[in-house]
């Protein structure tokens, strides 16, 4: 049995205690047979894949590949993925840049199959790119099964700064956040957004996110936002509303449960 991450206690506790830990967790559960198999594996024979009809042919190659940008669901979707990963993201109409998830443009992206130089597979170091970001989406996955909201920071934590490193524009790296759901979760929920918000014009949600953030966390752009202190701020906003939205969903399923149980049977069955 593989190694589960030990989660002692809920929201800002349990963050606390794993933060504490995660180093030397991540090292006992990156040595888990399973996952130095996959790793090894993947380091061994990427750099032979030319097409992206050679990495969906491979089960393993695609699991790791597909894993490490956090589309686990996506893993028999063999043609679909490898639609999007042969038109690439040149042009405005191919499929990863018609998607709302952004996570498949930053797939596509990665391996490059589109590019006229080749993919990047046979670089140097992409195997390792690409593994880096597998063990920590395993690792997240792991915590997830334990506490899906440590899973949501532990990847907000990672991913936001990335966003910032690839030069874009302001409202880009907004967008890239909006059209990431782990990331717009986070958000959605240390604001105290409804579920409703998605559901407005995108530009008016974009308004709300910066004007939001700025009045709770003192910064409107993603590139402040992801300064580590502020995003420790983000983070234990987003697990004090998440507790209590759950707190609030209990309380009211007990009151129901505590006036149904008061009312006659009589009254019920007639």
């Amino acid at each position: 049995m593989s190694f589960q991450p030990v989660i002692v206690g809920t929201g800002l506790v349990g963050w606390q205690f794993l933060k504490s830990t995660q180093e030397s967790q991540r090292e006992v559960f990156e040595a888990g047979a399973q996952l130095q198999r996959d790793t090894e594996y993947f380091a061994e024979n990427i750099g032979s894949i030319q097409t992206a009809e050679d990495l969906v042919s491979d089960l393993r190659l695609r699991r790791v590949a597909l894993g490490a940008f956090g589309l686990q669901e996506d893993i028999n979707n063999k043609f679909f993925i490898q639609k999007i990963l042969e038109e690439g993201t040149s042009e405005p109409t191919a499929l990863a840049n018609r998607m709302a998830d952004e996570r498949y443009k930053s797939l596509t992206n990665a391996f490059s199959f589109d590019s006229p130089l080749g993919p990047r597979t046979s670089l140097s170091k992409f195997s390792e790119e690409i593994l880096s970001r597998y063990r920590a989406q395993e690792f997240e996955i792991a915590v997830g099964n334990q506490d899906e909201n440590l899973r949501l920071s532990l990847n907000f934590e990672r991913n936001l700064p990335e966003i910032t490193e690839e030069g874009t524009t302001a409202d880009t790296q907004w967008l890239r956040v909006m059209g990431t759901a782990p990331l717009r979760k986070v958000f959605e929920t240390a604001l105290g957004l409804p579920s409703s918000f998605a559901q407005i014009d995108l530009d008016k949600q974009m308004e709300v996110l910066r004007e939001k953030s700025q009045s709770r966390f003192g910064a409107s752009e993603i590139a402040d936002l992801a300064e580590p202190e502020v995003m420790e701020k983000v983070i234990q906003s987003f697990l004090l509303q998440s507790q209590i939205q759950e707190f609030s969903a209990t309380s009211s399923s007990q009151v129901a449960v505590t006036l149904l149980a008061q009312i006659p049977r009589t009254s019920l069955f007639g």
